[in-house]
């Protein structure tokens, strides 16, 4: 069943039902080619799924009359946040898309010292950001989760590293840490208690060794993966996968 999502000011429930009038319109009529009666499920970004079948389709909105009302059970039981270094080309594009499939509650793009990527102002950032939340919201509906994840603003990473002050876990793989791993860091916890995490993740060049004094002097978990040196685009889904393996639903 095809999923979308839709702001909750578009949902009636007086009148049981829901009004699509986004760019979602024209996918639905003219790529999937879908009719009156057919069923979708919709989705309000907020943990509300509805089965819906549809009323009638117009060329600026798609109206919906709601057969079904859940809470959606796709969201995993610990919110995640991920800091990651910005890559070059298009490594975000498949960092932003896999980790919202594995369950990542917000990313928020951090510049660091080896940060090779350049904006070319103000704008070029809003750019980038926009199609990486489309990006986000496209895998949002493919794995049919229960919210959008958000992609912040890039920030610096001393800015990171205050944001992540709420999180009650902060993990960073480390190229030069060989003693602790990642379940050594969750035995010595009350992991029951955990349910706000942060994953940090260098760019290509890796993390620079003053951000990972920095970050272990802030309460951050420097920890190793291992024998192997993994590329930044692995790296953070590899931490989210133990995760939400260790604390999640996997």
């Amino acid at each position: 069943m095809h999923r979308f999502f839709v702001d909750t000011r578009q949902i009636n429930p007086v009148q049981n039902q829901i009004i699509i009038i986004n760019e979602d319109v024209k996918h639905i009529s003219k790529v999937l080619r879908l009719r009156e009666k057919d069923t979708v499920e919709i989705c309000d970004g907020a943990n509300m799924e509805y089965i819906c079948k549809i009323q009638s389709v117009g060329k600026d909105n798609i109206k919906l009359s709601i057969t079904e009302k859940k809470q959606s059970i796709s969201e995993p039981p610990i919110k995640v946040m991920l800091y990651q270094g910005i890559p070059k080309g298009n490594k975000m594009d498949l960092i932003i898309q896999k980790t919202v499939e594995l369950g990542v509650t917000e990313i928020l793009p951090v510049e660091m010292k080896r940060t090779v990527v350049q904006f070319s102002g103000g704008r070029d950032k809003q750019n980038k950001v926009e199609r990486w939340q489309k990006i986000a919201l496209e895998a949002a509906k493919q794995s049919k989760r229960g919210i959008i994840p958000t992609v912040h603003f890039p920030v610096s990473f001393d800015d990171a590293l205050e944001h992540s002050e709420r999180n009650q876990l902060n993990i960073m793989p480390y190229e030069n840490e060989d003693k602790k791993g990642f379940k050594d860091v969750i035995k010595s916890l009350n992991s029951d208690n955990i349910d706000k995490v942060g994953i940090w993740i260098g760019p290509e060049g890796g993390l620079d060794e003053k951000e990972v004094i920095k970050a272990s002097e802030n309460g951050t978990y420097t920890i190793t993966l291992g024998p192997r040196i993994l590329r930044t685009e692995t790296a953070g889904l590899t931490v989210l996968s133990l995760m939400m393996y260790e604390l999640g639903d996997l």
